[in-house]
C-alpha cells in the first residue's frame, strides 16, 4: 500500500523528478567539462578527471553529515540548504574561470557536489517509501528518466553555449605548439571564460528552485515511522554494520556510479583517440545517455510485472560485463551517425542501457527492512557515490600510461563484484550465515 494519498503521491513525483532532472543537468555537464578543461587549463588526463573527483567526493564527506542535518531542519529545508550550496558552487565558478585558476574551479565543483549529497540524502529516501517496495525499481526508473534525460541536453546545451565552429582548428594549434605564448595565454583565457555567463545564469536558477520546494506542498516524512514494520527485525540488531546485505550494496553502489561515469566521462577522450575533435566528439555523451533512458523504459515496462527487480538487476551486471570485454578487446572500423569510428567505443555508448537498471536494482535490494537504520542507511549509499570520485581518476592515471582503451580493464572488476551482489550478496542477511546458490 502507497504511504501518500494518491493527489500527495503525483505531487510528490513530480517534484522529485524535478530534482533529478537538476541532478543530472549539473553531473553529467562534467563528461564536456572534463576535456574542456583539459584543452584550457593544460591537464593530463589524471588532473583533468579530478573534475569528477572534486564533484564527487563530495558525498563521502557529506553524506552522513547531511542525514544529520536533515534530521534536525527537515527533508524541505534541508533540499533548500542542498540547492543553495550548489547555487554557491556555480558561482565559485566565476571567479575562476576569470583567473583560469584550476584549484577554485575544483572548489567550485566541491560545493556543487556537497548540495547534491544533501539533496540525494532527502530525495532518495522519498522515492523508495511513497509506494511500495516491490515497485520501488519503477520509481527509480522513472525519475531516473528524468535524470539521464538532463544528461543528454546538458552536455550539448553547455557545448552549444561554449564552443563555436572554429574551435576544432585552434584546439589542434594549442595541441600541436602553433599559439605559443603571450598570443597562447590570451586564447586560453577567453576559453575558460566562456564558463562564466552559463554557471552565473545557472546559479540563479538553482536559488529559486530551492525556495520554490522550501514552499512546495511537499510533505514531510518521517522514515522511522514509515519503517516501523521493519522496527522488530532492527530493534534486534544495535549497529547498521550488521546488516550485510546493505554493507554489500554499498560497495555495490560505489563500483556501479563509477564504472558508469566512467563510461560516460571518458568518451570524449577516447573519441579524440580515433581522430574525432571535441566539437564533434561532444554528443557521444548523450549517445550513451540515450541508451540509458532505453534501458530506464525497460524497466518501467518490465519491472515488476515481467521481470523482478533482482531477475533486472542479474541481467544488466552481466551485460555490463560483456560490454566492457567488447570495448577492450573487439575492433574494427564503422561508420555510423557520420562517425567514422573503431566500433569498441560503441560498446562504451551501449552501457549506458544496462547501467540504468543497476542503480534501480541494488538501492531497494540494499535498504529492505531497516527499520530505525534507513536514514543513516542512506547516507551510507550516498557516501558510496564517491566511487565517482575515486575510479575515473584511477583510470587517469592508468591512461596516462597505458593509453585509453587498455584503461577500461577497470571496468571489468567493477562488473564482477556486481554480478556477485545480483546473485548472492543481497540475500545475506547474517555475517556468519550465507544462503546456498
Amino acid at each position: 500500500m502507497s504511504v501518500f494519498k494518491k493527489p500527495t503521491y503525483i505531487i510528490s513525483m513530480v517534484i522529485l523528478c524535478s530534482l533529478f532532472f537538476i541532478f543530472g543537468f549539473v553531473s553529467w555537464v562534467n563528461a564536456i567539462l572534463i576535456p574542456y578543461f583539459k584543452i584550457a587549463c593544460e591537464l593530463t588526463h589524471t588532473q583533468a578527471y579530478f573534475v569528477a573527483f572534486a564533484f564527487y567526493i563530495a558525498y563521502f564527506v557529506m553524506a552522513i553529515p547531511a542525514s544529520k542535518l536533515l534530521n534536525r531542519f527537515g527533508f524541505k529545508k534541508g533540499m533548500l540548504i542542498g540547492l543553495a550550496m550548489m547555487s554557491l558552487g556555480t558561482l565559485i565558478f566565476v571567479p575562476a574561470a576569470y583567473t583560469r585558476t584550476y584549484g577554485i574551479f575544483l572548489f567550485g565543483l566541491f560545493c556543487i557536489g556537497t548540495g547534491l549529497a544533501i539533496l540525494q540524502t532527502a530525495a532518495n529516501p522519498y522515492v523508495t517509501i511513497i509506494g511500495p517496495i516491490e515497485s520501488a525499481a519503477k520509481r527509480i526508473s522513472i525519475v531516473g528518466l528524468c535524470n539521464k534525460f538532463a544528461g543528454i541536453i546538458s552536455p550539448l546545451i553547455f557545448a552549444a553555449v561554449i564552443l563555436q565552429a572554429s574551435d576544432g582548428e585552434m584546439f589542434q594549434q594549442l595541441k600541436d605548439g602553433v599559439i605559443m605564448g603571450a598570443e597562447r595565454e590570451l586564447v586560453l583565457d577567453e576559453l575558460i571564460q566562456r564558463v562564466m555567463v552559463p554557471y552565473a545564469f545557472l546559479s540563479a536558477l538553482l536559488l529559486i528552485f530551492g525556495f520554490l520546494i522550501r514552499y512546495s506542498p511537499l510533505p514531510e516524512i518521517n522514515t522511522r515511522e514509515q519503517n516501523k514494520s521493519a522496527d522488530a527485525s532492527s530493534n534486534e540488531r544495535s549497529s547498521i554494520f550488521q546488516y550485510p546485505y546493505l554493507i554489500l550494496g554499498v560497495l555495490a553502489i560505489f563500483f556501479h556510479v563509477g564504472a558508469q561515469v566512467i563510461s560516460i566521462d571518458t568518451i570524449i577522450n577516447y573519441a579524440g583517440t580515433m581522430g574525432i575533435e571535441l566539437t564533434a566528439a561532444k554528443v557521444f555523451p548523450s549517445y550513451t545517455m540515450s541508451c540509458t533512458l532505453v534501458g530506464y523504459f525497460i524497466g518501467i515496462v518490465l519491472i515488476p510485472k515481467i521481470l523482478s527487480q533482482k531477475r533486472a538487476l542479474q541481467i544488466a551486471t552481466s551485460l555490463g560485463l560483456i560490454l566492457s570485454i567488447g570495448v577492450i578487446y573487439i575492433s574494427g572500423n564503422i561508420e555510423l551517425f557520420s562517425h567514422k569510428t573503431d566500433i569498441s567505443i560503441w560498446f562504451l555508448v551501449l552501457m549506458g542501457m544496462p547501467n540504468a537498471l543497476i542503480y534501480a536494482g541494488i538501492w531497494p535490494l540494499a535498504i529492505r527492512n531497516l527499520g530505525k537504520f534507513t536514514n543513516l542507511g542512506s547516507s551510507l549509499l550516498v557516501m558510496a557515490l564517491c566511487g565517482n570520485a575515486f575510479l575515473p581518476v584511477i583510470y587517469g592515471s592508468f591512461a596516462d600510461s597505458y593509453g585509453e582503451r587498455l584503461s577500461y580493464w577497470v571496468l571489468v572488476p567493477c562488473f564482477l563484484y556486481l554480478i556477485f551482489y545480483a546473485f548472492k550478496g543481497h540475500k545475506i542477511e547474517h555475517w556468519k550465515k550465507s544462503p546456498a546458490l
